[in-house]
């Protein structure tokens, strides 16, 4: 099989998206026939994206910035290339270049964690005909929860697959006991540890964490990830045991995780819920595979991974009470905590991105071998009404805050 990915943000980057998309298509390619990237990247950081990849790099006709002009361009004249008509299928995680992939006479397979018919409701009818359409062989979803979303517009259950994240496990290779990363990071050996990684802003439901963090000062917090100062920066500096750590790079991000004698993905449904920016974070893949003890939130796109009492300890959604009461029993319960990080660590082989890859490509060796066969969708009134009143709860939206994502819970 060849495939050619097409990426459309500058290359190297170290955003999530790039993450997720890269490492598969790298573990991907290794077991195809060829496979090309095509992607915007300037010529000075040719080599540095190729040896990210691990396969050749098709410079994309398209300027670095403005994004919006660099992600018109990637699409519009992807079709121009050599290995656009030698690929078997385009991989993509961009609508745009899904479209004019289609409009080319390429087949294409589509990679995405957003629930964008919830998100962007104007799209609905037109992201409908997009992915019924027989040469859109099927979308990648990163859960459940995005894939329902899509089988409620209507698409074929058959052109869906939730294919969930992984990590790196040679991340991990060179494991740091918890005391010796304590004192790498400057944090006393018998300091009871909270550790959050990620972007330090408002969409994380930090707000949450940082009340906790004044309950229980017995505890030391330490939010990694901070790219200067911001609202949740302001407010956790007045708390003198939360500790703001700068954004760190791979090399040194395992030292916090090691160091931590609880892992927090804060239990919040406002990253899914009011601000849509985020449907299972990338980091409680990472989080599985450290051997950790892992708190959570039990929200609907969390719970289709961990396990409560399992693999990780979760709690309702934004109870801070609930979130008290879960770290003060992770960080006095020697024995919990001992059991949910086994557990996690075992379960985390299920969720590699070799694993994730090998996933994708027998999904993708299915959908090929199945295309003659007609997949057709459904588009009634249900889904047309739900259309009509989301997109004028959306222009509401858009004309009050001028962001044209409508978080999910409205």
């Amino acid at each position: 099989m060849k495939i050619l990915f097409a990426f459309e943000n500058v290359l190297p980057n170290a955003e999530a998206d790039a993450e997720v998309f890269i490492t598969t298509a790298r573990y991907l390619g290794a077991h195809l026939e060829a496979g090309w990237l095509h992607v915007p990247v300037a010529r000075e950081n040719l080599d540095a994206a190729t040896a990210l990849a691990g396969m050749p790099i098709l410079r994309a006709f398209a300027p670095l910035r403005p994004a919006a002009l660099r992600h018109f361009m990637s699409g519009l004249t992807i079709g121009l290339r050599l290995a656009f008509r030698q690929a078997d299928l385009v991989y993509t995680r961009n609508l745009w270049v899904a479209w004019m992939s289609i409009l080319c006479g390429q087949r294409v397979v589509f990679d995405h964690y957003r629930p964008w018919p919830d998100q962007i409701p104007p799209l609905q009818r037109w992201l409908y005909k997009l992915f019924c359409h027989p040469r859109f062989l099927g979308s990648i979803c990163h859960s459940e929860y995005t894939r329902r979303k899509y089988i409620e517009l209507g698409v074929p259950a058959a052109k869906l697959r939730c294919v969930h994240n992984g990590f790196e496990p040679r991340r991990f290779a060179a494991p740091i006991p918890l005391t010796e990363a304590k004192r790498l990071i400057g944090v006393p050996e018998d300091a009871k540890t909270v550790v959050y990684t990620g972007r330090v802003n408002h969409k994380k439901g930090l707000e949450l964490v940082i009340e906790a963090a004044k309950r229980l000062p017995q505890l030391t917090f330490l939010f990694v990830g901070s790219y200067g100062e911001g609202p949740v920066e302001a407010l956790a500096r007045a708390v003198p045991n939360i500790i703001i750590v700068p954004w760190q790079s791979e090399a040194t991000l395992g030292r916090y995780i090691y160091a931590a004698d609880v892992l927090l993905i804060p239990p919040s449904l406002q990253p899914l819920a009011k601000f849509g920016s985020t449907v299972l974070p990338l980091k409680l893949f990472f989080y599985l595979g450290s051997g950790r003890p892992i708190l959570a939130g039990n929200t609907p796109d969390v719970a289709e991974v961990l396990k409560s009492g399992e693999t990780a300890l979760l709690c309702p959604p934004d109870s801070l009470d609930a979130l008290v009461a879960g770290l003060k029993a992770l960080t006095e319960d020697d024995a919990l905590a001992a059991r949910l990080a086994a557990g996690a660590r075992e379960d985390s082989k299920n969720y590699t991105w070799s694993a994730r890859a090998e996933k994708i490509l027998a999904t993708i060796q299915a959908w090929r071998a199945d295309e003659a066969t007609p997949k057709p969708g459904h588009w009634g009134e249900a889904q047309a009404g739900i259309w009509k009143r989301e997109s004028r709860r959306w222009l509401a939206h858009f004309a009050r805050t001028r962001s044209v994502i409508l978080p999910p819970g409205g």
